[in-house]
């Protein structure tokens, strides 16, 4: 018998963003129920706005239980609207606003976009600028830039370098380089060449060798490539050279990305400053 199911709806006037992510981290806490989860954007006429509480009340309808709904409106009457729908509905800006606008003593802008729209055109495109950074010098591409990198991750092929590298640079706007280590950086068991003027801004991720013959094996099946004995070896060796040269290291094994960026700020010390 599976899990009993639930219909989840995520409803905005803009992208859905905040609400999506606020949503998902509540329902992570009821692993026993099986989220049927639909996102709803750039809900902004009537039309819409009518249509997604027909969606909503057909649900109630199908379902054994009344949906959840998790709204992001500015619009105080499409607030007012959405409340009528035969749901559990959870507006996830009035819930803090109140609070907030009575600690601050002033009165919020209720104008859509700001959370995830471009307000500072500079910050903006120093995000962008990060990105491109990130991909310019992903796997060990352009090691000339490195001089201009905030952090340079350096790891196993599949060890989680490239996301955490794209994640650090759209969220935060840092400058990330990432270096695969191959067989050629295991002969000596040296740092290579390249990254020894850049000491204090490597980081290490390791990952547990069976979790990294899944991945790989995924990409490459029953290939050398995926050989247990070779993650294995890899890994030992990467992790020998990080406690050799002393270099900060992550272990990536059954975290998020969001998580892993978490971890490498709070080691640096890297000041964490979210960009709109």
């Amino acid at each position: 018998m599976g899990l009993p199911k639930k219909s989840v709806f995520v409803v905005s006037d803009r992208t859905g963003l905040t609400a999506e992510e606020l949503c998902r981290s509540l329902l992570t806490q009821f692993p026993g129920l099986h989220f049927m989860t639909t996102v709803l954007p750039f809900i902004d006429s009537d039309d819409k706005l009518s249509e997604v509480v027909s969606q909503i009340n057909l649900a109630s309808e199908t379902d054994e239980s009344r949906p959840i709904v998790f709204v992001t409106f500015v619009n105080a009457e499409y607030r007012k609207r959405i409340d009528q729908a035969r749901a559990l509905v959870i507006d996830v800006f009035s819930s803090f606003m109140g609070v907030l606008s009575r600690e601050l003593n002033t009165t919020p802008s209720w104008q859509a976009g700001h959370s995830h729209g471009v307000t500072d055109n500079a910050r903006y495109n120093s995000r962008i600028d990060a990105v491109h950074f990130a991909m310019d010098c992903d796997d060990g591409v352009n090691t000339d830039a490195y001089d201009q990198a905030d952090v340079i991750l350096m790891g196993v092929s599949r060890s989680g370098k490239t996301p955490t590298c794209v994640y650090l640079a759209m969220h935060f706007g840092l400058y990330c380089a990432n270096y695969p280590l191959t067989d050629d950086d295991f002969i000596d068991d040296k740092l290579p060449e390249v990254l020894r003027p850049y000491r204090g801004r490597l980081l290490g991720l390791t990952i547990d060798a069976r979790r990294l013959h899944e991945i790989r094996q995924k990409r490459r099946p029953d290939s050398p490539y995926a050989d247990l004995a070779r993650c294995q070896s890899e890994v030992r060796r990467a992790e020998g050279l990080y406690r050799h040269y002393r270099i900060p290291m992550s272990d990536t094994s059954g975290i998020s990305v969001e998580e892993i960026a978490t971890i490498l700020l709070q080691q640096t010390g890297i000041r964490r400053e979210l960009l709109g």
